[in-house]
């Protein structure tokens, strides 16, 4: 491939915006908006500690499980990609790799990212892969290339790390008291602590949270007052949202089992049967969720996911190392169970439902307006594309089914979900992807072309909705 065809044959100011209300929408009113960042799973102390990465395989892809499934499908050996292989040696095969992406929105995130951080504009392949990993690294030693750095070069106001109840939040503890511009904040995840399959994986974690919360945890009435006392905490240091990953929420609409007993079976190391762990979940998320709206937390659901498919590669490198799929769980009537089931006493708090099998789009836009009862703009929120959805088709699908069930103008708009400093100019993707669409709408008569207005949705999807939507301020800090 040649050197000379430059990344501007395509990606241009123009890229993914096809008629001129649509250029204009994007460059006046989305273009420079900040970004608000509410989910993600950036490492908080290598924001706090200002990480300088040492090159472009440090900081791409290693923990990028995206890239690494494209590497596997094209053949290439383990070796190189979570392997023992020099960070060169996995580069080099990741630009081998790059042009047989073509259609796959890993071509457009590798070459924005590769323009917008460092300025490459030629296509990335394997012969010229020393050149443009040569000009990166020398980019990433310098000062303005570290965490900080990076975040604030895509200009970045907000962003929220997904945090264990068990974890000390010592780095946003002392990143609060820093002048740096940017916020970060924790996010509650509490997934391992109603995660009983395994009794003695989850006794070992029950032995973590009784030392952070100062609790010894004997009874199910104990465990609730553990977590009372870890979502204390990270309210005290700025937390102001919760998330949570799942294949379904379930609901029961009466008292099927004895939550007390159950956990004492948990405790002394039996396990219990499939339906009575449903039920667990079930009662400790109820009970999660009403301290939540105690808090006036917004609370997140990521469903749908079918992890960890493939035990051998379980078994050699571990859980999220590219080897989950879409589900097909059934979604619709437990999940308006459980909505409801807070609703009745008026502790539903803020919620984002995320799902991850497209089939569901309809499911979840219309179950968001079930739950809305004019209290709080845009109180219950579809969320955006989500992991295998999070491209052109998957958000123009969502994009499309949020305006025709509900109000697009209510939507908080994108977020990375990434463990990547690179992957921010999804949030200029998801823009683009936006302007296009309505001014598509607008050229095909279906919107009137009225600029100021439709601006202002554009601004308001792209920040303001989520600057209004969260409680986020520097003050939130009790440190």
């Amino acid at each position: 491939m040649s050197q000379a065809f430059t990344i501007d044959k395509f990606i241009n100011e123009h890229f993914l915006l096809h008629n001129e209300f649509a250029q204009r929408l994007y460059h006046q009113f989305a273009a420079n908006q900040p970004i608000i960042d509410y989910h993600n799973h950036l490492p908080p102390a290598e924001i706090q500690a200002n990480r300088q990465f040492e090159n472009l395989s440090q900081i791409w892809l290693a923990g990028d499980h995206y890239k690494w499934r494209a590497m596997r499908t094209l053949g290439i050996n383990e070796y190189y990609i979570t392997g023992n292989a020099s960070d060169w040696e996995k580069f080099e095969k990741w630009a081998f790799t790059v042009p047989y992406t073509a259609r796959n929105p890993l071509y457009h995130w590798t070459h924005l990212e590769l323009q917008r951080y460092f300025g490459v504009e030629e296509l990335l392949s394997q012969e010229n892969a020393k050149s443009v990993y040569e000009t990166c690294n020398e980019q990433l030693a310098q000062p303005g290339f570290s965490t900080q750095g990076l975040l604030s070069k895509m200009n970045v106001e907000v962003i929220c790390t997904t945090d264990d109840p068990t974890d000390t939040l010592e780095s946003h503890r002392q990143f609060s008291l820093s002048d740096s511009s940017l916020q970060m904040y924790p996010a509650f995840r509490p997934d391992k602590a109603y995660s009983v399959e395994n009794p003695s994986i989850y006794n070992t974690y029950l032995e973590k949270l009784e030392k952070q919360a100062g609790l010894k945890i004997q009874s199910y009435e104990d465990l609730l007052a553990a977590l009372q006392n870890r979502i204390d905490f990270f309210h005290a240091n700025g937390c102001r949202l919760s998330d949570h990953g799942l294949e379904q929420l379930v609901f029961f609409p009466t008292e099927r089992f004895n939550i007390e007993k159950l956990f004492q079976s948990i405790r002394s190391g039996q396990s219990i049967q499939a339906e009575e762990i449903q039920y667990f979940k079930f009662k400790t998320l109820q009970a999660l969720c009403k301290m939540y709206h105690s808090k006036g937390w917004v609370q997140q659901f990521h469903l749908g996911a079918l992890r960890n498919t493939n035990t051998r590669q379980l078994s050699t490198l571990g859980p999220d190392t590219g080897f989950d799929s879409i589900g097909d769980f059934e979604q619709a009537k437990t999940l308006a169970g459980f909505l409801n089931s807070l609703d009745e006493t008026d502790q539903l708090s803020k919620t984002i439902l995320y799902n991850l099998n497209p089939r569901d789009n309809e499911v979840f836009a219309t179950m968001t307006g079930n739950f809305n009862d004019g209290k709080i703009k845009g109180k219950l929120q579809f969320g955006s594309g989500w992991w295998y959805l999070d491209q052109i088709d998957g958000m123009e699908k969502q994009l499309n089914t949020l305006s025709n069930m509900s109000l697009l103008s209510c939507f908080i708009g994108m977020l990375t979900d990434s463990r990547s400093f690179l992957s921010f100019p999804r949030h200029e993707y998801f823009r683009r992807i936006l302007c296009n669409l309505i001014g598509t709408d607008v050229e095909k008569g279906l919107l009137p072309a009225d600029e100021a207005w439709l601006g202002k949705i554009v601004a308001d999807i792209s920040y303001h909705n989520a600057k209004n939507y969260f409680d986020f301020s520097p003050d939130n800090f009790q440190v």
